[in-house]
């Protein structure tokens, strides 16, 4: 065999091996890449007014400028009959034939009101949300865990 044959067996090997190793590297290098951020959740507690602003006089419309607010970040709407929006000392929303629009958000009352697409109530006399701290956890309709938030001195990994 002559010289320039092996040679360009060699560089032909070479190449095909080059060529391999970058074919398989390809796909790793671009999972590498990849986004690894968490999704959003469909339904979450999106915010909380658990201070209403003013007196704490007990009056209607003080109770109902204490508030939390449910979003729905998916397209569809979601029948949230039978969700419940609780505090850490027992006190539970449920939610009654309630079907929350896609890309929607309904805020939940504490005081007393006529129920809305965007606005419900729960029809209280007193405070819900404590002001220093609390959490608010929202469960569905099999009592499964959907989202929290926390604050004050109860901050343990809510968003708010």
């Amino acid at each position: 065999m002559s010289k320039s044959f092996t040679a360009r067996r060699l560089t032909a090997a070479a190449f095909t091996v080059g060529t391999l190793t970058a074919v398989i590297a390809v796909p790793a290098t671009a999972a590498d890449h990849h986004d690894h951020r968490a999704p959003r959740p469909n339904v979450e507690i999106s915010d909380v007014q658990y201070n209403s602003p003013g007196r704490d006089d007990r009056s209607n419309r003080s109770l109902n400028k204490e508030w939390v607010e449910i979003t729905n970040n998916s397209r569809r709407s979601i029948n949230l009959d039978g969700w419940t929006l609780r505090d850490e000392d027992g006190h539970r929303y449920t939610f009654d034939d309630y079907r929350l629009d896609g890309r929607s958000t309904v805020r939940v009352h504490t005081g007393r009101g006529r129920d809305t697409d965007t606005d419900v109530y729960q029809d209280r006399r007193n405070y819900v949300w404590d002001n220093r701290s609390d959490t608010a956890t929202l469960r569905n309709d099999h009592g499964r865990f959907i989202d929290e938030t926390s604050w004050g001195r109860n901050r343990h990994g809510g968003r708010h």
